[in-house]
């Protein structure tokens, strides 16, 4: 958990001693041993007591940023604020701000810390990119994600996948030992079988040849499925200073080795560069298993943690840990890095330029680019951090805590496909230059218009793995809807054949080819429809043209129900007509029943006959 695996951050930022009293002796005690939730209890009580001062909000503030708590952080930095404090309290408030999404506050609050500590390189990145917001706004979606079904209500995160099976660190153990930062249970690790074929995952079960009192997790596996690297408690090696005079061991996270034997994970070892001075954690091993990449706040450090790695040795041994350099860390902190089979590393920072709190960025070490935020919806105000990626499942996972706790989701690649529209001349196959072509959602929301190029084409840029409907125009043509089912990926050609319009208007009629009904109905038929769109283009293109439609029946039934019928089909007839954008004044219409046969065969019509008689015409009125 980052709550731990940052628990040195703070070792170094120290408060200072002067505003202490006998009054605060107590809380500091809680929280000079990082108890934060007990010591909030105690500086609580004596703002209730009227005992408070800004002392004594800086140290709540302190606390509840130590917590991850940004709500209650921001509220005590707002009352320490109103006495000139040290510029790192300013800093410490505008990232609580953001991490609020409050970000023309944080702003105001980052430019107070820059004119106190105008050469920090903090106040040279945030001057440089002042637009910041907007630019991370505009990024591309990278990752569809869902929160996946294995979490608790507890701290789960640092997820992921090797030969289907999930790993993750969780402080889900209620019979663990609990941690006073956080009032948790201790980190343990677990695992999880993933279904590829559903994408769900079956109940966790603890690793517990992995996990003992002490925090572990998270961990990264070599390819063969043999070896593993973890995090874990410098306390179980015995690598801790001591305080005497306040009683307290100061331990580190560090790094672990184990192998796998019958199925089982054994011969745990310490990894020889950990220390007791600095900590070591949060590992991934490259594809072939030669370079161990991990996070420390080792000397040689930038920042707070920086991204580190270290060869390892056909022997098995290490070489020397190389730090990445300040292309990719920063005087902020870097931490869970994570190394792609594609050499395209992920790693969190709250020093390079993002939403707020932990933010997640990528950066290809086979090109020796700079680290690129990757946006929304991966990152958020909140903290994203630990980002995975099984390239062969074609699935990561992120943690992160914008829902209050910190949560494990998949995070699936948007996938990019193209429809490519050729429209053309149904009764002759003629490219159809300048057609308009609109593409609607599932939800018949349009997302994007264009205009056919000379080769009769349009394209559009789509995500995979949804449905699309295109919807054809052209003076002359009738409309006509084009459904695209989900694209797998690449290209997909549509020929959009559209019906030219064949109509005969004289001085009384519009003729068009017969606009038939099915036997005792009155609905409209896809045969009818396409005949109707063609008076509607008509009459779009004459807006003093009125018409009147007369509906008949054939001779079947009685002389009462079919002119019942008749008045139904003619009112079906004109509320096409309306729905497609003509007025309701411009088209009025009755039924005639059986008075007016297209073909006067009395009893002894056939079927087609009595099909022929059942029709709607359309005189012109006006």
């Amino acid at each position: 958990m980052k709550k731990y695996t940052v628990l040195f951050f703070f070792v170094l930022n120290v408060i200072s001693l002067t505003a202490q009293n006998k009054d605060t002796k107590n809380a500091d005690e809680l929280f000079d041993r990082y108890e934060y939730v007990q010591a909030v209890k105690e500086y609580l009580a004596l703002v209730e007591k009227g005992k408070a001062d800004v002392y004594v909000f800086k140290q709540l503030g302190d606390s509840y940023y130590n917590m991850y708590n940004f709500v209650e952080a921001e509220k005590w930095y707002r009352q320490a604020v109103k006495t000139k404090q040290d510029a790192e309290i300013y800093y410490k408030y505008a990232q609580v701000l953001k991490s609020n999404g409050k970000y023309a506050e944080s702003d105001a609050q980052m430019k107070v810390f820059a004119v106190m500590l105008p050469n920090d390189e903090r106040t040279k990145v945030f001057n440089e990119n002042p637009n910041y917001l907007s630019k991370l706004e505009q990024k591309e979606k990278l990752f569809i994600l869902e929160k996946i079904n294995i979490n608790s209500e507890k701290s789960d995160f640092g997820a992921v996948l090797y030969n289907n099976v999930l790993y993750f660190a969780s402080a889900r153990n209620e019979n663990g030992k609990i941690y006073g930062w956080n009032n948790e249970p201790y980190l343990d690790l677990y695992q999880s079988n993933y279904k590829e074929e559903n994408a769900t995952y079956s109940e966790p079960r603890l690793i517990s040849e992995l996990n003992t009192v002490y925090h572990e997790g998270p961990l990264t596996m070599t390819k063969d499925g043999t070896t593993i690297y973890f995090s874990s408690e410098s306390f179980k090696d015995k690598l801790f200073e001591k305080d005497k005079e306040k009683k307290i061991k100061y331990g580190q996270v560090s790094l672990y080795k184990a192998v796998k034997e019958n199925d089982k994970w054994t011969g745990i070892i310490a990894l020889p560069f950990n220390s007791k001075s600095y900590s070591t954690g949060n590992p991934s091993i490259d594809k072939e298993g030669k370079f161990l990449y991990f996070a420390s706040n080792m000397p040689g450090s930038i920042g707070g943690t920086d991204i580190w790695k270290v060869a390892i040795n056909s022997d098995g041994s290490f070489g020397s840990p190389e730090n990445l350099g300040n292309k990719i860390n920063t005087v902020g902190d870097e931490n869970f890095p994570f190394i792609a089979d594609d050499a395209v590393l992920y790693f969190s920072s709250n020093g390079l330029t993002g939403f707020g709190g932990l933010d997640v960025f990528a950066v290809d070490l086979n090109k020796n680019g700079v680290p690129n935020n990757i946006g929304n919806p991966v990152n958020t105000e909140k903290d994203d951090f630990a980002f995975t990626f099984n390239k062969e499942k074609n699935i990561g996972y992120l943690s992160s805590n914008r829902s209050g706790v910190d949560h494990i989701y998949s995070a699936v690649p948007v996938c990019k496909g193209q429809i490519l529209v050729i429209v053309k001349n149904s009764k002759n196959n003629a490219i159809l230059a300048d057609s308009r072509v609109i593409i609607l959602d599932e939800n018949n929301t349009i997302l994007d218009t264009k205009i056919s190029n000379e080769k009769g084409e349009v394209s559009y840029e789509v995500d995979c793995q949804k449905p699309y409907l295109l919807e054809v125009h052209k003076d002359g043509f009738i409309t006509k809807s084009f459904p695209v089912s989900k694209i797998e990926k690449g290209t997909v050609s549509i020929d959009a054949a559209i019906d030219p319009i064949e109509v005969i208007v004289t001085e009384k009629e519009i003729i068009l080819n017969p606009i038939y009904f099915e036997y005792n109905k009155s609905n409209i038929t896809k045969q009818g429809a396409k005949e109707l769109d063609k008076l509607v283009y008509v009459m779009s293109q004459n807006d003093k043209l009125v018409i009147y439609v007369k509906s008949h029946t054939d001779s079947r039934g009685s002389d009462e129900y079919n002119l019942d019928l008749s008045d139904r089909r003619a009112n079906a007839t004109i509320q096409y007509i309306v729905s497609k954008g003509i007025s309701a004044d411009k088209i009025s219409g009755k039924g005639f029943g059986e008075s007016e046969p297209k073909v006067a065969c009395g009893d002894n019509c056939t079927d087609d006959e009595h099909a022929l008689n059942r029709r709607s015409e359309f005189m012109i009125i006006k």
